[in-house]
């Protein structure tokens, strides 16, 4: 079994805590490939709403 990185795992559950406010314990349930789906369209969305306040 390969670990992830806690610093990574970390990074990606902050990340998720801050623009979802979810609780921790959620956070830390999820399986990998469903959090990083999750930080991956988190990121499209913030890079959207930045894109349409430079317009």
């Amino acid at each position: 079994m390969i670990r992830y990185p806690t610093d990574a795992l970390w990074q990606e559950i902050i990340y998720l805590a801050y623009h979802l406010h979810w609780p921790l314990d959620d956070l830390l349930d999820l399986e990998h490939a469903d959090r990083a789906r999750l930080v991956r369209g988190v990121a499209a969305l913030n890079a959207r709403a930045w894109e349409a306040m430079r317009q």
